[in-house]
């Protein structure tokens, strides 16, 4: 542990993902992983020596988990706050990984200048969930995190079907709210709804958040995963989230 703290700036700390024994540099005063980008990298289908891109990586979480389960593939995580980005890259360096991870500081919407077309079997994407007009974060490393105000949906769909080779996939988790926009701007760009999982907080809960499977080039067909629930009546975390944690075995 020692040896890791050595990476951490002031005020930043240590996070353990519990798997593989790699840990993600974090600022509690920025914007900090929550429970859906466990629940998208336990979600997404890896094959090996796939070439998968994070769109909005943050705090490089989700090239971690996804690199730390799947040790073939390599993984590029996309952000645009330059703090953010510097931030993954010392916790790729941190656990070893740069020979697998690559970080970019890039705009989303500006990819097409650093990226070529058609170069990913696998996207993935926790993006903001929020309109702007629902704005409330003072912070604007928070802000940007949250809501629509440098990518929308639009946008990002948009990029996807630009990164993904014919037969690809993307793998999104969303509110439910979002779920006809992003199944109707998947359409318009190539992108056919494959695969849906409702997640609710508990049992007698509506869900909220849901993550699908997208395929470039797809034919028409949905299929739904049972529903994942995270808590137990009591509270603590229920078997099914606790498979989310850890190794995982190849799809």
């Amino acid at each position: 542990m020692e040896k890791r703290e050595q990476w951490l700036q002031p005020g930043e700390r240590l996070d353990d993902l519990q798997i593989n024994d790699l840990y993600l540099i974090q600022d509690p005063e920025s914007f900090c992983f929550g429970v859906d980008a466990v629940l998208l990298s336990h979600f997404a289908r890896v094959k090996p020596k796939s070439r998968v891109i994070d769109l909005g990586t943050g705090s490089g979480v989700i090239p971690i988990l996804l690199a730390g389960r799947h040790s073939h593939c390599r993984v590029t995580g996309l952000e645009l706050q330059a703090d953010m980005a510097e931030r993954a890259r010392r916790s790729v360096a941190m656990n070893g990984l740069t020979e697998q991870i690559t970080i970019l500081h890039q705009d989303i919407r500006t990819l097409q200048e650093v990226l070529p077309a058609a170069s990913f079997d696998v996207v993935t994407s926790n993006p903001p969930y929020l309109p702007v007009g629902s704005l409330v974060n003072p912070s604007e490393t928070k802000a940007l995190a949250r809501h629509e105000i440098a990518l929308t949906l639009q946008d990002l769909v948009q990029q996807t079907a630009y990164l993904l080779k014919p037969g690809g996939h993307f793998f999104l988790i969303h509110r439910p709210q979002r779920l006809t926009d992003i199944m109707v701007l998947g359409r318009q760009y190539g992108l056919e709804p494959k695969w849906m999982q409702m997640v609710h907080p508990y049992i007698h809960k509506a869900p909220t958040m849901v993550m699908l499977q997208l395929t470039k080039n797809g034919r028409p067909e949905l299929k739904s995963h049972p529903p994942l629930i995270i808590y137990n009546q009591d509270g603590t975390y229920t078997p099914q989230l606790l498979t989310c944690y850890g190794p995982q075995k190849r799809r």
